[in-house]
């Protein structure tokens, strides 16, 4: 490890008390999309205090806001969130379902460490500039709902990441990993129909039932699943039902899909597909549709040149020092994942580790080990993505919560606050820090990630699948 690297570990270590106390406050708050007022007030002040300016209220978003220190190129930018999920309350550290609040809202995602660390990061490099008289600009974006609402698609819309070089972000999970491959490009839409109520029984031929349009539309949709790419993933839950009497023709239901593939034109032609669908439901049933997109996530595209330095330093920071107590602590905490999950996790291991290393980390109870960096894949979604489209962007991970927890889960929720997944919000913020540090100081690197990104484009622009004048709402 250079001297850099040493320096910028003892910054993050002199701070760890405040970050990890900011990380458990937004566990505690566990606010979600769009509403992560505490969450958002708290690193605001935080940072403000430790030396930033701050513009907050951004891109029609209460909660979004940027941290900025310096000036002049270049700009780099390290990504937060702090949005919570609902339905996943848990109490900390408790291994069996156990919610704080029954129905509540849990970071069983992990974004209370996400920005926490990343504010670390930034904060770090903004020490380590002022130290050694570095030109440039860091900042942090203090992203809200990214979780069913993509808030940094507002932000690029709005133009927010327009004058940035690089940008730079990690994520809670249970593999330290500089990620080479994709997500999959995601709208939300609401369809919602409206028909005419009556007696089910008394008059039911004056009833044009709503509930009956979603159920077209739905059985609709399962038949186009045959005609649509492989990688493609739709998937949709009833939101209103009617009410819960049978005897009245339901006059309104509503349903909501995501509809999911692995490039943004992809998805923005399923939609055309499924809209359709809905539109013959409304004709079949005699009712009408009111169709509202509510959010846009475009396919992630990594940067090489990045994710090189992300990994270079992830492995000066990896393996993590834990005492036994932690071990154990993830021990118990496997023991409560589902079967699936550690049949899952079996099988992932061994694509990212020769045969004999993949056996020695299944006996293990943490994967204490960064592995290779490789596409495994597109799965899940981010609205990362829409800022890779306009910045070289990659991301990390780093293995805050024990092998086999699946994310959204309650068990990643109850691990939150472990001492676990501080380390391992630590080790992602050394390493981000690291790499921000190599890109402020080398025009050459800033130019060759340019230049990796304007290849992987390969000439298309980025999309803007927000619908024309949508802006931010909670629902």
């Amino acid at each position: 490890m250079d001297k850099r690297s040493q320096d910028i570990a003892a910054l993050i270590t002199k701070h760890e008390a405040l970050f990890t106390d900011m990380s458990d406050r937004i566990w505690g708050f566990a606010e979600p999309r769009f509403q992560e007022y505490q969450s958002s007030e708290l690193q605001q002040k935080v940072l403000a205090d430790l030396g930033f300016s701050i513009r907050a209220g951004l891109a029609g978003q209460e909660t979004a806001f940027i941290a900025e220190w310096g000036s002049g190129k270049p700009v780099i930018a390290i990504l937060g969130e702090f949005d919570a999920l609902s339905g996943l309350s848990q109490k900390a550290d408790v291994t069996e379902h156990d919610p704080v609040e029954a129905g509540g809202q849990g970071h069983g995602c992990g974004h209370h460490l996400l920005g926490a660390g990343s504010a670390a990061a930034a904060t770090a490099v903004k020490e380590y500039m002022e130290q050694n008289d570095i030109p440039g600009t860091i900042r942090y974006y203090g992203c809200p709902a990214e979780e069913n609402a993509g808030g940094k698609a507002f932000l690029v819309r709005d133009g927010l990441f327009d004058d940035c070089d690089i940008a730079i972000t990690w994520h809670p999970s249970t593999v330290n990993q500089v990620s080479l491959g994709s997500s999959l490009a995601n709208f939300r839409v609401f369809y919602t129909f409206h028909g005419t109520s009556a007696h089910a029984a008394g008059s039911p031929h004056l009833g044009r039932s709503a509930l009956d349009a979603v159920e077209i539309m739905n059985v609709g949709v399962n038949y186009m699943r045959e005609h649509m790419i492989s990688q493609a993933r739709v998937h949709y839950a009833v939101t209103d039902s009617g009410g819960t009497a049978p005897n009245v023709v339901q006059s309104r239901a509503q349903v909501l899909y995501a509809i999911r593939a692995p490039k943004v034109t992809q998805v923005q032609e399923l939609k055309r597909r499924i809209d359709n669908i809905a539109k013959g439901a409304a004709l079949i049933t005699e009712t009408t549709v009111e169709i509202k997109q509510v959010s846009a996530y475009s396919d992630l595209i990594t940067n090489k040149v990045i994710a090189a330095r992300l990994d270079a330093h992830l492995r000066n920071f990896v393996p993590i020092d834990y005492t036994e107590e932690e071990l154990e602590y993830a021990r118990r905490f496997t023991a409560v994942t589902t079967q699936m999950d550690r049949d899952n996790l079996v099988g992932s291991i061994k694509k990212l580790l020769p045969k004999a290393e993949a056996e020695r980390w299944l006996r293990e109870p943490i994967l204490n080990v960064v592995a290779p960096s490789v596409d495994m894949g597109a799965g899940g979604s981010t609205d990362v993505g829409d800022v890779s489209w306009v910045v070289p962007t990659a991301q990390l991970t780093t293995a805050t919560w024990a092998p086999a927890t699946a994310a959204h889960s309650w068990q990643a929720t109850a691990q939150g606050c472990s001492s676990n997944a501080h380390k391992a919000m630590f080790a992602a913020s050394k390493a981000m820090a690291c790499a921000v540090l190599d890109f402020m100081t080398d025009p050459e690197l800033v130019a060759a990630a340019r230049a990796q990104w304007i290849e992987d484009l390969d000439g298309e622009t980025y999309p803007n699948p927000l619908p024309e004048g949508y802006m931010p709402e909670i629902w």
